[in-house]
């Protein structure tokens, strides 16, 4: 009886140390372009990156940035973003990928393509080069 009741216990505790975060479900150890935002394309260059659990890096049109995402999958929040400070012509490309990311709550992975969306429509999507 004893085997039964700790069982469970035994398998939740094999399982603590899995990532849940968009890094665990097939978006790490790539490079996601910026393709479009709410269905418009986006005509700079933006990457983004999951490197480890929990963590987001890339660059966008202007910076690098970098920043915590600690949402577990499917969820999505990019928090503590901090980026370089470099000036470019296509600061205005850099202010709505930057306010369009921070929007983001929902991230889904199918393949070579990665859609972060939120309840409002917002829709972020990227492909995998």
């Amino acid at each position: 009886m004893r085997l039964f009741l700790t069982l469970p216990l035994l398998l939740g505790l094999l399982d603590c140390g899995r990532d849940e975060t968009l890094s665990g479900y097939g978006a790490a150890d790539r490079e996601w372009h910026l393709a479009e935002i709410s269905g418009q394309p986006f005509d700079a260059e933006a990457i983004l990156q999951f490197p480890e659990e929990g963590k987001i890096t890339g660059s966008a049109p202007c910076n690098k940035f970098y920043g915590k995402q600690v949402q577990p999958y499917p969820w999505f929040q990019a928090e503590a973003i901090a980026s370089t400070r470099r000036a470019c012509p296509d600061l205005d490309a850099e202010t709505a990928f930057f306010s369009a990311i921070a929007a983001m709550t929902l991230a889904e992975v199918v393949g070579d393509t990665l859609i972060l969306s939120n309840t409002e429509g917002d829709e972020m999507m990227f492909e995998a080069r």
